[in-house]
């Protein structure tokens, strides 16, 4: 098992389940694990096998489904596909067909109709042949089971639920009698709720994927890897990334990584500072970096910030830790606002009302996290648009759903001669339906580059 050291140096060794919930933790103590690629797919088709057993029955009744068909070709995946195919696994193969039957009474019934098997969580419906016979074998399945729905991943709203190509969608249909063509529904809501909703055995594991991310920022964020002077904002960010792929962790994005200082003019633009990759790192600099990984299927989103102690200095400017602690107060208030059953963009206008009212400057563009970075769910704001967003934003707040708590708040730093600094903050969290809950914690102070 892969281990890491922390900033002093000692060894840092766990297991992937050790970590628990702490909703206000400055920073991660637990033991930070990698699981070597061996175990990775024994783990993920674990977690798979409880979400399609105790989960996708409770999704298919609430959104009033009784048969899912899912149909992907091979590199030319349904983005729903991976999530339902056991590990390891990267594409479909040939054609894969996915058929998900409910009869109300017994177990779900989960099938496959392709040349490959998909192990012991499907159960083979076809014994082979051409393409053409493997069509009728769909839809004699589907003739024999009779539903009153057949729900495909068509959708205009959702990219997620909008996997199935339109060859695809004409094929099945010319293959069905009139009948049952006229049951065909769009999945899209069902889609949603499946890769939205996380189980508790996922929520475990996520916290280790969250844990590396932030405990690689605050190694990024040190004097291990930054000399004043000398290392560049690019460098910052290829530690990160290189870090990253070294574990084969997978980034979702490429680390960003940006500096704000006293006396500088940024130009006329929503985020303050110079992302410029060349640009040196300087005494006196207010780091900001964003992170995103993807650790045993399920994606992390952090934002934190750092600053560059000057000559004489044994701690940052006290306007800058006022600043911090203004930007965990947005959080506590934003987060505040969510409640199940409200949409993203009532959370939005209320959170903004009572942001308001306490004098603090800020902008709200937190994104549901899952299986994918920007997942489907409830969109509360965006960077470039601080009013609701149609469609997205009204989709409502359920239980056991993830997001990216993220967002900034500007404020005068009285050193500065009160020129704005912003907090650009982003935390993974989850929220289980009473309250938000950091996965890893919060940063709640400034990640501190000495000497």
């Amino acid at each position: 098992m892969r281990t890491w050291k922390d900033s002093s140096g000692m060894d840092l060794i766990g297991v992937v389940f050790s970590l628990v919930l702490v909703a206000s933790a400055q920073s991660v103590t637990a033991d930070l694990a990698i699981e070597p690629f061996e175990r990775r797919p024994v783990i993920q088709n674990q977690l798979l096998e409880e979400r399609l057993t105790e989960l996708l029955p409770t999704l298919m009744r609430e959104s009033q489904i009784d048969m899912w068909i899912v149909i992907a070709r091979e590199y030319n995946d349904d983005p729903v596909f991976l999530s339902l195919a056991p590990k390891p696994r990267f594409t479909a193969r040939r054609t894969t067909m996915l058929v998900f039957f409910d009869d109300g009474e017994d177990d779900l019934e989960r099938l496959t109709v392709s040349r490959y098997p998909l192990g012991s969580l499907y159960e083979p419906a076809w014994e082979g042949g051409d393409l053409d016979a493997q069509w009728q074998r769909l839809a004699a399945i589907i003739k024999g089971r009779n539903p009153e729905k057949i729900a495909l991943n068509v959708s205009d709203m959702w990219p997620v639920a909008d996997g199935l190509s339109h060859s695809l969608f004409e094929k099945l249909r010319s293959e069905l009698e009139p009948e049952l063509r006229d049951r065909i529904v769009p999945a899209e809501k069902l889609v949603v709720r499946w890769m939205e909703t996380r189980t508790p055995g996922e929520v475990e594991v996520w916290q280790r994927g969250v844990a590396i991310a932030r405990e690689t920022i605050a190694t990024a964020f040190s004097s291990d890897v930054i000399t004043p002077g000398v290392t560049t904002l690019g460098d910052v960010a290829w530690f990160i990334r290189a870090r990253f792929e070294e574990e084969g962790l997978e980034p979702w994005f490429h680390p960003d990584v940006n500096r704000q200082w006293q006396g500088a003019d940024y130009g006329d633009t929503p985020f303050l500072g110079d992302g410029n990759p060349d640009a040196v790192i300087r005494r006196g600099d207010v780091l900001h970096t964003d992170v995103g990984l993807c650790y045993l299927g399920l994606c992390t989103d952090t934002q934190e910030m750092g600053y560059v102690l000057k000559l004489g200095e044994s701690e940052p400017p006290p306007g800058l830790v006022e600043a911090m602690r203004i930007g965990n107060q947005w959080q506590d208030l934003l987060a505040s606002q969510f409640v199940t059953g409200r949409t993203g963009n009532e959370i939005l206008a209320k959170a903004q009302a009572v942001l308001s009212k306490e004098g603090i400057t800020h902008a709200i563009y937190t994104h549901p996290l899952g299986i994918y970075g920007h997942a489907p769910g409830p969109t509360i704001g965006m960077w470039d648009n601080q009013g609701p967003t149609p469609g997205r934003g009204d989709w409502p707040l359920h239980a056991m759903t993830g997001y990216a708590i993220e967002g900034n708040v500007t404020v005068d730093v009285p050193s500065w001669l009160g020129q704005p600094v912003q907090m650009k903050l982003e935390q993974s969290a989850i929220f289980d339906g009473e309250q938000v809950q950091y996965l890893a914690g919060r940063q709640e102070s400034l990640h501190i580059i000495g000497f």
